[in-house]
């Protein structure tokens, strides 16, 4: 393991949080406590790292020098730092949060003095990658907010990730972050287009995808969704459409307010309502294709 080994807590065990967790275990830090609000999910995590659940974020915060934060929204995220029970009210002086989660960057800035109130630190790092990366320790983390405190959380990020970049000041690595998903989301809307361009043409699926992947277009993500677009009903989800229009949503708004023209993500965010406006929400992203193969 690179660095020193620190006390983490964990708030957020959903996909992305819990092999987090589990990641950081196996290579050596003290995941010292775990909090999420359906409390079972938080159970499982803890049977393979040996962590407590905790009842309360402000509970995790008390017990760590690192909290790595990995929630669903903007609502979720203001709703877990605030109060008396909230993860501010337990922060230790010098502790630092690692705040994962893709939310608008004037989230991060309007949390970011109550938590340096307190003498701790907030750093928005949300990630490039997926649970496999996780696993692997592969992930991208892009990092906004000082570098100082991001030194002290160095050992855990490179216990996750395979690159750690410090993209700028507080809000900028989670506008970094939507600016990614803007491009992803962008690619799976056309790639969903596509294929089903190719099949309407009387080419199978699996031909259609072997050329996508042979081609000049196969970037990472046409390779590692290549399951998901060939076989959707028998590839767990990744990615779900609900989260697909909540980041585009949050994409859209962020371009409004600062006068940037982006087309093509107000047409995919169009499209993704109409998919989640028919059911498919929980589906993973690539039910574009699907959705689109119906309409």
């Amino acid at each position: 393991m690179t660095g020193a080994v620190s006390r983490v807590a964990v708030v957020g065990t959903g996909r992305m949080g819990a092999a987090m967790a589990v990641r950081l275990s196996e290579r050596g830090h003290d995941v010292v406590a775990l909090f999420n609000r359906t409390r079972a999910k938080a159970d499982a995590v803890a049977e393979t790292t040996g962590s407590t659940v905790v009842d309360t974020p402000r509970e995790a915060a008390e017990r760590a020098d690192v909290v790595v934060v990995s929630l669903g929204d903007d609502d979720a995220v203001t709703h877990t730092y605030d109060g008396t029970d909230g993860l501010v009210a337990g922060l230790r002086s010098a502790a630092v949060i690692v705040e994962t989660s893709t939310i608008d960057p004037q989230t991060v800035r309007d949390m970011r003095p109550a938590v340096e109130a307190t003498g701790a630190a907030l750093l928005d790092a949300p990630v490039s990658g997926s649970v496999a990366l996780v696993e692997k320790g592969e992930l991208t983390f892009m990092v906004g907010g000082d570098a100082e405190p991001l030194g002290r959380a160095q050992p855990v990020l490179e216990a996750l990730a395979k690159r750690v970049l410090h993209v700028g000041a507080s809000g900028a690595g989670a506008a970094m972050k939507l600016a990614v998903n803007a491009v992803v989301m962008g690619v799976n809307q056309v790639l969903s287009e596509a294929l089903v361009l190719a099949e309407a043409s009387g080419v199978q699926r699996s031909d259609a995808y072997e050329v996508f992947a042979s081609s000049a277009i196969a970037s990472p993500f046409v390779q590692y969704k290549r399951a998901a677009f060939e076989r959707p009903e028998e590839t767990p989800v990744a990615f779900s459409l609900d989260l697909v229009l909540k980041d585009l949503t949050l994409i859209t708004t962020l371009a409004q307010r600062l006068g940037v023209a982006m087309d093509q993500t107000a047409t995919n965010r169009i499209v993704a309502q109409g998919a989640v406006d028919a059911g498919l929400g929980e589906r993973d992203m690539s039910a574009i294709a699907g959705f689109l193969r119906k309409e």
